[in-house]
């Protein structure tokens, strides 16, 4: 690879709009299966980019930091750099450039499926380049591979007590797979800083490859008395064996797992699990603790938990109207509900300023395999009467639906009812965004974050100034 290339695929990336063809046969470069070393390859150039950038350009001041932001959780602050995704206002989620529809149509697919693969994702997020069949297929074996759990993380899941929230057991089975890591022995070892990324991304394969696992043993133990998961058959791909493993063999809700592993994999850092796994890496713990921080995070209602506060709000109002409720009862409830103090949850989003196109996906999808289902016609219902009914208030600078809007109708429809679980799909999915993402902070040798904070007296005295 030339270090024009390398150059033209971290750079280009970061535009907003449509990528021309020409573009696209740029950025996918190379046959190799072996995803380190397309990164090994990778890297120097990058690191030799941003050096140049710092030199250059390091003093540059790039926004202004006002109080209300300190005060308002550090809303549109410029504060951190994240190389994967990119947040648009108005287009939505960019993986390295490309659109979530540039993705459906550009990534691989599973023989006779529609839907993006995830593994092509994580390879697109890793490397900046769109993979091939053959490096898809060959990530989805790596992770077969090394899918295995080590015995006393099966035995600890299996002596969880049955009212311990499914992310409790997940966050606290990831923990416990600190036991694995590979960037925690070389570090102890004394392994130079320049060689940290091969280790992360040792610790990064494994973490992703047994996600899946951990994930259906969780389920399987709540929800299906225990029953085992099986094995992982090495000719199937990433969502294929994880749906299998659940207990689940529909072929449309397989694809309907393809596409929400990779919708659901990366929104930029500023999140509150990307942030917080990175936060926790910067202090160089290893993948498997920042990970499990991240995933704190995403347990949280304002954060993970949103799709089942969508399916909870959904359920009393079917219970309130009934199935066939008219659009000006509809109309009604949503007026009770915000004069009640409470949100319509699914709609708005910090960011956002349009539809979250990871919503228009999803509702698409509902379009094709279940546009009969009562449940999405009523979500399609609260799509028409919710926006207007927000933008009159005159208060809401986001009226339009994001992604939890819609994924835990999908998951209803095929038969996945346990809504305390879905933040853990969430989580397996998250994995590729903020692990590929921890690869390239300890490439970049990107250091400890540490923000300044200040007293409410000493802004005062800031603010008098």
């Amino acid at each position: 690879m030339t270090l024009l290339r390398a150059f033209a695929a971290k750079l280009i990336p970061q535009s907003q709009k449509s990528l021309p063809a020409i573009y696209i046969s740029v950025r996918n470069v190379s046959d190799n299966t072996d995803l380190k070393a397309v990164l090994a390859q990778k890297i120097p150039a990058q690191q030799e980019v941003v050096k140049s950038f710092r030199q250059q350009a390091g003093n540059k001041v790039i926004g202004e930091i006002t109080i209300d932001m300190m005060y308002g959780g550090m809303r549109s602050m410029k504060a951190l750099v994240t190389e994967t995704s990119v947040l648009d206002a108005d287009e939505g989620i960019r993986f390295r450039g490309y659109s979530i529809p540039e993705c459906q149509k550009l990534l691989p697919k599973a023989k006779g499926g529609e839907q993006p693969l995830p593994e092509g994702l994580f390879w697109l997020l890793v490397t900046g380049d769109i993979p091939n069949d053959n490096q898809v297929k060959s990530l989805s074996k790596a992770w077969n591979s090394r899918a295995a759990l080590p015995s006393h993380v099966v035995t600890m899941l299996k002596n969880f007590p049955k009212n311990l929230h499914p992310m409790s057991q997940f966050s606290a089975a990831i923990t416990a797979l600190n036991s694995e890591s590979k960037f925690a022995r070389a570090y102890a070892d004394g392994v130079n800083k320049s060689k940290y990324w091969e280790f992360v991304y040792e610790d990064a394969m494994d973490l992703c490859a047994k996600l899946p696992s951990i994930a259906a043993t969780i389920y399987r133990n709540l929800y299906k008395g225990g029953s085992p998961i099986g094995a992982v058959d090495m000719n199937k791909d990433w969502s294929a064996n994880f749906t299998t493993m659940l207990g689940y063999d529909d072929p449309k809700f397989i694809e309907l797992m393809r596409l929400y592993l990779t919708i659901h994999s990366d929104h930029e850092g500023g999140n509150v699990s990307a942030h917080a796994t990175h936060l926790v890496g910067s202090a160089l713990s290893d993948p498997y603790l920042s990970f499990a921080a991240g995933m704190n995070g995403l347990a949280g209602p304002l954060h993970g938990l949103a799709n089942q506060e969508v399916l909870v709000w959904l359920t009393k109002l079917q219970q309130q109207l009934g199935s066939d409720a008219t659009d000006d009862q509809l109309k009604d409830f949503i007026w009770k509900t915000l004069k009640s103090g409470q949100v319509v949850p699914g709609y708005g989003h910090a960011v956002l300023r349009k539809t979250d196109p990871r919503y228009t996906c999803q509702r698409e999808f509902a379009l094709k395999h279940l546009p009969n289902d009562p449940l999405f016609k009523l979500v399609a219902q609260v799509y028409k009467i919710v926006p207007p009914v927000l933008m009159e208030t005159g208060k809401v600078k986001n009226p339009w639906p994001n992604v939890d809007a819609h994924s835990g109708v999908l998951l209803q429809y095929f038969g996945m009812k346990e809504m305390n679980y879905y933040t853990v799909l969430f989580g397996v999915s998250r994995a590729l965004g903020v692990m590929a993402s921890l690869i390239w902070d300890r490439a970049l040798g990107l250091p400890l974050e540490r923000p300044k904070s200040m007293s409410t007296e000493g802004l005062k005295k800031l603010a008098s100034k």
